[in-house]
């Protein structure tokens, strides 16, 4: 990565970065777990946080040998899912805000996430936020997911830029792993539950969306 690149575009993750859907899932995860009188420890937490959700599913069935399958728990949390989306989905701080002055500035700005397309459409239309990127990349969209870096590689591609000339905003180690491979500029952004991650190898850890050292690399106005 050439941190002289001059930055062209901003990628967003999505769970715990941009909403807070990580507080969303804990809850349906140990609801899950409950079920079976197990439960939902954060090491457990934190191997499951920034892959794919079947992935996910797969690794809580091996966590705790459980005897279902990874659609049968699909299934489960499907339903359990939504009801606590409607009734706790928020806004990340500064997420608006910084959509707003990117946007100002005309820098393209992109999504590229671990979820399934119909769960980012479902989370991004609740706000209007899907036309306010030039696209999204989700799990459909890669063979491999995080922490491979081939999502990130397939956004700078669909930008027509090299890599080191693209902004990654990431909350997890699997998905900073994942963006500081394929040579982007990786910022952490912390969440309530990833400040513990190791995050040594970003190019600095952030105090959320707002922070002025965002801006700043950007040239955007202070918030």
């Amino acid at each position: 990565m050439n941190c002289s690149e001059p930055i062209h575009a901003v990628v967003f993750d999505l769970d715990g970065l941009m909403f807070n859907t990580e507080d969303i899932y804990l809850k349906v995860g140990s609801e899950i777990l409950r079920r079976r009188n197990k439960e939902f420890t954060p090491d457990l937490v934190d191997a499951m946080m920034g892959l794919r959700p079947a992935q996910a599913i797969a690794r809580m069935i091996e966590w705790h040998a459980l005897t279902d399958t990874v659609e049968e728990i699909e299934e489960e949390s499907r339903a359990i899912f939504i009801p606590l989306l409607d009734a706790h989905l928020e806004p990340m701080p500064g997420l608006f805000a910084l959509l707003d002055a990117l946007e100002s500035a005309a820098i393209p700005k992109a999504v590229a996430t671990s979820s399934g397309r119909a769960f980012v459409d479902e989370v991004l239309g609740r706000f209007e936020l899907g036309d306010r990127f030039a696209f999204i990349l989700s799990s459909e969209d890669v063979t491999h997911g995080k922490p491979d870096p081939e999502i990130y590689r397939r956004a700078a591609d669909r930008f027509g830029i090299s890599t080191g000339q693209m902004l990654v905003l990431e909350d997890s180690q699997t998905g900073l792993t994942a963006a500081i491979s394929s040579g982007a500029r990786a910022v952490a952004v912390p969440g309530a539950h990833s400040v513990h991650h190791d995050f040594s190898k970003a190019a600095w850890i952030a105090s959320g969306l707002n922070d002025p050292k965002i801006y700043a690399l950007l040239s955007l106005p202070k918030p």
